[in-house]
């Protein structure tokens, strides 16, 4: 577990190349709305996907079609999108104080029991990157179905600052 307590919340771009951390391009919208809104102080991400160039990275329900280590993964692209769309409409992840809370939805067969090891995927990336004081709520919910049949979809509100 890595632990950054007492370190500064605005070194975070730093942070992510210590850990060799290099961000994809921002998703773009796959309907009638926008990646990200921000009012006052916090930043809300729409559902953040395990896409890659634009291309599903995964494809298929955990528990069936893909084990616990590929949801995982997917959680982490998720995530990795989540930090690329925040970077775009802040123009940098330093003014990201805290993860406030992180919803991961997947899409699993009827008996599979191990989402949270699946959403850790998500959480450990922001814990890495932001630290553990900095670690948000997180609601873990296990669907029949995600948009285009991918595996896991993530909302993030981030609390930033200026």
């Amino acid at each position: 577990m890595v632990s950054r307590k007492g370190a500064s919340a605005a070194d975070v771009d730093s942070r992510l190349k210590e850990l060799g951390i290099h961000l994809p391009a921002a998703p773009t919208p796959l309907g009638t709305y926008v990646e990200a809104v921000q009012t006052g102080n916090l930043l809300f991400l729409s559902g953040m996907l395990p896409i890659v160039d634009h291309k599903p990275k995964y494809v298929g329900r955990i528990g069936k079609e893909l084990d616990a280590e590929s949801g995982q993964d997917a959680a982490r692209t998720a995530a990795l999108n989540a930090l690329a769309t925040a970077k775009e409409h802040l123009g940098s992840l330093d003014r990201v104080t805290r993860v406030v809370r992180i919803g991961i939805f997947m899409a699993t067969s009827g008996d599979f029991f191990d989402q949270p090891r699946v959403a850790d995927g998500a959480s450990d990336l922001f814990r890495d990157v932001f630290g553990t004081e900095n670690l948000p709520v997180r609601l873990v919910i296990g669907v029949a179905s995600l948009p285009l049949g991918l595996p896991v979809e993530l909302e993030v509100i981030f609390e930033v600052k200026g």
